[in-house]
């Protein structure tokens, strides 16, 4: 009690334990990480370093960002979640609705050249459906999947962002029509198949009709350029034997040709067409084959009134022996 009547009450603090110096600490640290001086393990000098963190980040030297342990987590579940997209297979959908739902679905396609394709066949061949992204789509495989077309040539394919695809098309030239058995289809000049004949569309292009005959239309083309006034008559191309061709005019004649000198066939054709209309009599066919020679066959009906004829000028001419 002091003077003035009040308790006082004294506490004596005891006497904490004093901490190590930092060069204690850091010395002991090196000890642990550099290895007792009597010649025991010694570790390298990168794991003496990761000794010397976790000794300092233990002891409280090295204090830790705040919330640390939330951007951990994170990163875990990212990282976690990452490796199962990309593992599992998932990862171009995954991308593809990303970027759709970020604003780059292909909401417009542009086409040009195209004549006989239509824009539905190409729509479809792309593969689109309202949310394919223009940033995942793979142009290469877009291109040949449109190129596979039966009327694409070539065609090229370019991104307009955001929503764009442009497609320049260059379509197959038909040539004429091949029929092979009963199936008819629309060929280009060197042979190749474009499509099947569907409609009267191309009634105005030339047909082949027979085995090789696609091949060879090219050729027996060229020979008729330079005599347009039966090229215009010819209504089919035959090809006989894989060697030469029969023409099937528009009135019903037939002209056969040889296998070689076509060109000289022609003239002479082409001379008597000139000179006496040939093919306006009523003929059923001119044999060509011969260089030498040229054959006519009549129609069954002239052919009747051929013998008719000679019949009555048979007899006429024995009743007049007769009379004399």
């Amino acid at each position: 009690m002091d003077r003035g009547g009040r308790f006082v009450l004294t506490l004596s603090a005891k006497k904490s334990k004093s901490r190590k110096p930092k060069a204690d600490r850091f010395a002991s640290a090196n000890r642990i990480a550099a290895g007792a001086e009597d010649g025991s393990f010694v570790l390298p000098r990168p794991a003496r370093r990761l000794v010397r963190f976790i000794v300092s980040l233990c002891t409280g030297k090295v204090e830790l960002p705040r919330h640390i342990g939330k951007a951990s987590l994170a990163a875990y579940v990212l990282a976690v979640g990452g490796y199962g997209v990309v593992h599992g297979g998932y990862w171009p959908q995954f991308s593809e609705t990303m970027t759709s739902s970020a604003g780059f679905a292909v909401d417009n396609v542009k086409l040009a050249g195209n004549v006989h394709i239509s824009e539905i066949d190409v729509l479809q061949s792309l593969g689109l459906d309202g949310a394919t992204s223009l940033v995942s789509l793979d142009v290469d495989d877009a291109r040949r999947r449109v190129a596979s077309l039966p009327w694409v040539a070539s065609v090229d394919i370019r991104k307009v962002y955001p929503r764009t695809i442009l497609l320049n098309i260059k379509e197959r030239k038909p040539f004429g029509i091949w029929q092979h058995g009963s199936d008819l289809s629309l060929i280009e000049e060197n042979g190749n198949i474009i499509a099947p004949l569907r409609d009267n569309k191309f009634a105005s292009l030339p047909l082949f009709v027979g085995r090789d005959a696609d091949t060879d239309a090219k050729d027996v083309m060229a020979e008729f350029a330079a005599f347009p006034q039966v090229a215009a008559r010819v209504k089919a191309y035959v090809r006989v034997s894989s060697r030469r061709w029969d023409l099937y005019l528009d009135n019903g004649v037939t002209v056969k040709l040889p296998e070689d000198d076509v060109g000289d066939a022609l003239k002479r054709l082409v001379r008597m067409e000139t000179e006496q209309q040939l093919l306006e009599r009523d003929i059923a066919a001119v044999d060509l084959r011969l260089a030498d020679r040229m054959t006519v066959e009549l129609t069954p009906d002239a052919l009747a009134r051929r013998n008719a004829a000679v019949a009555a000028r048979t007899k006429a001419m024995a009743k007049l022996e007769k009379e004399t």
